[in-house]
């Protein structure tokens, strides 16, 4: 039976079981102040409180009475003594606001079957820069170059032998592959390092259920993760194999429990399916509400201009810069998951809104593109996509072949491109000049300084389509709302002001010209 130890406050005892305050000193002190008194034999300090208390005799072998159960022996008591320097964090329980936050510490683990060994050490240097942004601490990674990936323990049984002595020498408590994990291959990873495993998908999912803000944001980051969760459920031991047959219950649980039935394990996934089902549900019923926005913007002939590019490229930046938005500025990836829209106007006076949308990333996780369709419709249905790429980033060729691979993916894509090279004060003109002459239309700007904005905002509305229907005709002084309404979504070539009415020379819309006509 184990023995619980809990000092007494009132009494520091050292080492040779000497006292030096509370009761026992005390009793020490009274004794030494009567000359004729025999001095008291020192005895253990806690043979003094029992005796103080008259709870037991010294001639008792044990402590306690029969009722009390197991008894231990008077020499076995005294022999508990406390070990120094196996505090925890915190000493005092006023600390506890104070305590330093531990983060996860892990390991990454990567390898290439192409390439060269540079190009994978770019993807485990954004591996370590995803796992930051989850809330880690990274110690060590390593690289191995093989023909094709294990597929029993992903690295092969030498390597993974090898990683389980780096995670036992770093301490580390998680490891991070740098790819797709099958779920047999991060079983049997497990097994090896025998610490927790997670691949580049988790690692996404959790960095998206960090950040995601929105309702319907929430939403499809947790059918993601479900639909990755599904096939990689593990069972511990007997808790995932009982059986409840009948009404209730499980194996050896009397009536209504016989017989075959539902494992705990085939239960969770019964459970998240049906959480998957009601998922889809939820996120098609908000379907409507941005349809009801997007059929809005059209109504009015509003143009739209998608913002995308790789996360942390500076997409919010150049959003606050070109519109003052105030969205999310923050040098980490994913900082912004939910869609931003804001209206704003080109320097010939016509109405247009830009839409920040969610960043990409190299292998970006299947389940998230699927689930995050609804949001990359604002891409598919805008009249112009502004891709933003990090110029000074190692390997922003590599960026832009990542963004345009899932913007593929979607159905009849087909928008009008311009490449915006943003962080050029950082970027090396170099590596400007070869990315100029490699994706055609761009243009050069810095977020962070504003150069380069005022050629993009030109540049923007150039590429803006433009009403097809000329006008030429006198509208009058009562229809002041047709008037606003050319000047905000048409072109005004020349305006002049007569006795009957307002003279418009302007490209417009077939809609409005056919109501302008209608006042003549």
């Amino acid at each position: 039976m184990p023995i619980a130890f809990h000092p007494e406050p009132e009494s520091d005892t050292d080492v040779d079981g000497t006292s030096s305050g509370g009761t026992g000193a005390a009793e020490h002190s009274s004794s030494a102040d009567q000359p004729d008194a025999t001095p008291a034999p020192v005895r253990d300090p806690l043979t003094e409180r029992i005796l103080a208390r008259g709870d037991a005799s010294l001639s008792a072998v044990t402590y306690g009475s029969e009722a009390d159960g197991e008894q231990y022996d008077l020499a076995d008591r005294q022999a508990l003594r406390r070990v120094a320097g196996l505090s925890t964090e915190l000493e005092d329980v006023t600390e506890v606001e104070y305590r330093q936050l531990r983060l996860e510490r892990v390991v990454l683990a990567g390898l290439y079957t192409t390439g060269n060994a540079e190009e994978a050490e770019v993807s485990l240097r954004e591996l370590a820069a995803l796992a930051e942004t989850a809330g880690s601490e990274v110690l060590d990674g390593v690289l191995q170059r093989r023909a094709h990936p294990d597929p029993a323990t992903f690295l092969g049984k030498g390597k993974a032998a090898e990683l389980a002595e780096m995670v036992a020498g770093n301490g580390a408590d998680t490891v991070i592959a740098d790819g797709e994990l099958a779920p047999g291959q991060r079983r049997a990873l497990e097994d090896v390092v025998k610490v927790k495993v997670i691949d580049r998908t988790a690692l996404i999912l959790d960095i998206f259920a960090q950040h995601a803000k929105s309702r319907e944001g929430k939403a499809q980051v947790e059918l993601a993760q479900l639909e990755y969760l599904l096939p990689r459920l593990r069972g511990w031991g007997e808790s995932m194999s009982r059986q409840a047959g009948g009404q209730v219950g499980g194996a050896g649980a009397g009536m209504g429990s016989r017989g075959p039935g539902e494992t705990k394990i085939e239960l969770d996934r019964r459970r998240i399916r049906d959480r998957m089902s009601k998922l889809r549900r939820e996120i098609k019923a908000m379907a409507p509400g941005r349809e009801a926005q997007r059929a809005d913007r059209r109504r009015h002939r509003i143009p739209a201009v998608a913002i995308a590019g790789y996360t942390n490229a500076g997409k919010s930046s150049l959003l606050n810069r070109l519109t003052g938005a105030g969205a999310l500025v923050e040098n980490a990836l994913f900082a912004t998951l939910d869609p931003t829209v804001r209206r704003t106007t080109t320097p010939d006076g016509r109405e247009f809104t830009y839409a920040d949308t969610v960043g990409f990333v190299r292998h970006l996780p299947t389940q998230l593109v699927e689930a995050f369709r609804s949001t990359l419709e604002e891409v598919g249905g805008s009249d112009l996509l502004l891709h933003v790429v990090d110029a000074s980033h190692p390997d922003p060729e590599g960026q832009i072949t990542a963004v345009r691979t899932v913007l593929g993916e979607l159905e009849g894509f087909d928008v009008p491109e311009i490449v915006v090279l943003n962080k050029t004060d950082i970027a090396e003109p170099e590596t400007i000049a070869r990315l100029r002459s490699q994706v055609g239309d761009s243009v050069v700007v810095s977020a962070r300084t504003g150069d380069g904005i005022q050629e993009l905002r030109e540049l923007i509305a150039e590429r803006l389509p433009r009403p097809a229907i000329e006008v030429d005709l006198v509208v009058p002084y009562s229809r002041g709302d047709l008037i606003s309404r050319v000047h905000t979504t048409g072109e005004v070539l020349s305006e002049e002001h007569l006795m009957e009415g307002t003279r418009l020379h302007a490209r417009v819309d077939d809609a409005l010209a056919a109501e302008l006509r209608s006042t003549v």
